[in-house]
């Protein structure tokens, strides 16, 4: 739990991992109650757990979670998070998953990259898609600012051209895997 609050997601996933891997098979309860962590911990590492394994332990709670991050729908994301938030407050991750919101904007723009064909986009691509996905408040600053923080954070490689109101990505790699940084 150490490593998950300090932002330590290798040392949580390993850690929890191995309590998972070595706890009692028949003890379901504590199986589900060590999935509660890992999976956001997973998640944030960029890996996503199965639906099979979200079923047999009872955590559907975390479908839409999944599925928002993998499509970059971050409507769906703040709406899950509302919508189950009194189970993610309990269980003592609502804020982990608030974290989620970073990745899966990262995704979604990473989709716009891939869509672009272009190392050069207009910023305006990246808030029309936030406005359309129901971020409507998002103003051109607001999203230049998302982009800025994402590229000093390392997950999105490249610069902002504030003058011709773009952004320019690397040409190699320009969205490293989530798990080489985090």
């Amino acid at each position: 739990m150490k490593y998950m609050f300090e932002n330590e997601f290798k040392g949580a996933e390993k850690c929890l991992s191995f309590a998972f891997e070595n706890c009692h098979k028949d003890c379901l309860n504590n199986k589900k109650k060590i999935l509660t962590y890992l999976i956001p911990v997973k998640i944030t590492l960029g890996f996503m757990p199965k639906a099979m394994i979200l079923n047999k332990y009872n955590l559907v709670e975390f479908m839409d979670v999944i599925e928002a991050v993998k499509t970059g729908n971050i409507k769906l994301l703040n709406d899950t998070i509302e919508k189950n938030a009194s189970f993610f407050i309990r269980a003592g991750i609502y804020l982990i998953l608030e974290k989620l919101k970073v990745i899966t904007l990262r995704n979604l723009f990473k989709k716009i990259y891939l869509i672009s064909g272009s190392f050069q986009m207009d910023i305006s691509r990246f808030q029309a898609a936030l406005n359309w996905l129901g971020l409507e408040d998002v103003d051109a600053d607001e999203t230049e600012c998302i982009l800025a923080n994402m590229i000093n954070d390392g997950y999105i490689k490249g610069y902002l051209s504030e003058q011709h109101k773009k952004i320019v990505v690397s040409k190699v790699n320009a969205f490293p895997t989530l798990n080489t940084f985090l």
